[in-house]
């Protein structure tokens, strides 16, 4: 199909209904170009634990206040169930379709632009809260280091790595993959520090609310705490879905993609599952079930409030959410990148400059979380960020599901093991994750529905009559619509 009958074929389905296509300027992708081969699978499986390290660090430990340790482990087990699944799912969607859209480009060739966006917006959701909440924890180390934190914090950490990321992707991914490295050094030292003083008895001190069904000393909160658990639980895996979004600046996506969602994957299988046992299992989880740091606050207990090992855990520690709040500003920056080239947000959010890197996508968001993080609401950041992931993740294994059946020719470099069945799976597990964000706060829950509200009659009434017809993700979906009636 040349590039004449491509740009025909567009308009045409842009005007039979839906959506419409308009006129850009020849220059229009010239301005928007990521760097390419930035990437390579290492690189990627260092993405995909960076982005979710801070999970080991904060914010997993609020699970045991609303389950209990037996409520917080039935829901990891679901959860590591459905991150395993869907990166088997994503491994294969990557492969196929290797643009910065990720899962809204995933969606878009599935279910269309409409799909494309809810989809998008999700993902938007997540990676936009996240680094607030991220922030908000980092105030809480900061301030067991120094003695203060609050917004200058915040807002120090926001400009000093949207600033290095503007300085050029290549260099920023290798500056995250060191930072990681470190953090892992923390987490090391921290599970060697803490297995000569795991308890069972440790695990099982939370007091038991007698006034839930279900309740025990393995569940304190009875059976709602383990729905209640679910959005903490996911704290440990949340993000690592992300990689793809790198896939336009990655060498060989073909073969990295895969190989680097599931590297990181198993890696944060074991450190997550070290960590959930080992902090409350070697202190109290009565402590860590609000303590702002709670590998710090697990260390102190053990070892004495000066002890040397809780100060280098706590220095070296930082970097652990360091690494996730960089990694994530790469992601929300890519995610806007792609729905502005494409039309569904503002298309001057897109632009790029000598370096490759899209500016403003990284600022705007990053302005906008800096705000939240001023709430000081972890736990309220993490629901909302939580409400946006699993609705992401019901529509991409939707998606899935629907190529596999709709486009059973496909180029697929890597297929996922179980086909459907993986994804289904994975489907419904997303689904009962997005229930839980009702049950634990339906303030976060109803604030993100707000966002979303907003964000669709934004498309509806302005940006589907916007859209670009030769960004990537449209083109995709596009030709595999034009070979389909061709057939």
């Amino acid at each position: 199909m040349t590039n004449t009958e491509k740009n025909s074929y567009l308009t045409d389905v842009g005007n039979s209904g839906s959506v419409d296509y308009e006129e850009t300027p020849d220059d229009f992708l010239e301005k928007r170009q990521l760097k390419k081969g930035t990437a390579g699978w290492i690189l990627l499986a260092g993405l995909g634990v960076s982005y979710v390290i801070s999970g080991d660090f904060a914010g997993w430990n609020f699970g045991l206040a609303q389950g209990g340790f037996g409520g917080m482990f039935i829901a990891t087990l679901m959860m590591a169930t459905m991150y395993t699944l869907m990166v088997f799912g994503l491994a294969e969607l990557s492969s196929s379709i290797p643009t910065a859209g990720g899962g809204y480009g995933f969606a878009r060739r599935a279910m269309g632009p409409l799909g494309g966006f809810l989809t998008g917006t999700a993902i938007l959701l997540e990676y936009a809260i996240a680094p607030a909440a991220i922030a908000i924890f980092i105030g809480g180390y900061v301030s067991e280091l120094f003695g203060f934190s609050g917004p200058l914090v915040y807002a120090a950490f926001y400009a000093i790595f949207i600033g290095i990321h503007i300085w050029g992707a290549g260099e920023a991914l290798k500056i995250m993959l060191v930072i990681t490295a470190v953090a892992a050094t923390a987490l090391l030292a921290f599970i060697v520090g803490m297995i000569p003083y795991f308890e069972l008895s440790n695990l099982l001190d939370i007091p038991v609310n007698e006034t839930v069904a279900g309740a025990s000393a393995f569940l304190p909160e009875g059976y709602f705490g383990i729905w209640a658990a679910i959005p903490f639980a996911m704290w440990l895996f949340l993000a690592v879905e992300g990689v793809p979004l790198a896939a336009e600046e990655t060498k060989n996506p073909g073969r990295d993609l895969p190989k680097g969602l599931i590297t990181a994957m198993v890696i944060l299988l074991v450190l997550g599952g070290l960590i959930l046992f080992l902090a409350p299992g070697g202190s109290s989880a009565n402590l860590m079930k609000d303590h702002a740091a709670p590998l710090v606050g697990a260390l102190q207990h053990v070892y004495g409030e000066s002890s040397s090992l809780a100060m280098f855990v706590n220095l070296v520690g930082l970097a652990g959410l360091v690494a996730s709040f960089f990694s994530i500003i790469f992601a929300y920056s890519r995610q806007v990148f792609a729905l502005s080239r494409a039309g569904y947000l503002p298309q001057w959010l897109s632009l790029t400059g000598k370096r490759k890197v899209p500016t403003l996508a990284l600022i705007v968001p990053g302005v906008i979380g800096f705000l939240l993080s001023l709430t000081g609401e972890g736990d309220l950041m993490i629901t909302m960020a939580v409400f946006g992931a699993t609705i992401s993740y019901a529509m991409m294994m939707l998606s899935h599901i629907i190529l596999r059946i709709k486009e059973p020719d496909m180029h697929r470099p890597y297929r996922t093991p179980g086909g459907v069945i993986t994804t289904g799976i994975a489907f419904i597990l997303s689904i009962i994750a997005f229930a839980s964000t009702f049950l634990v706060s339906l303030e976060a829950a109803m604030w993100s529905a707000v966002f979303y509200v907003i964000m669709l009659a934004y498309f509806v009434f302005y940006s589907r009559h916007h859209l670009v017809h030769n960004a990537p993700e449209e083109e995709f979906a596009a030709i595999a619509q034009a070979e389909s009636s061709l057939k």
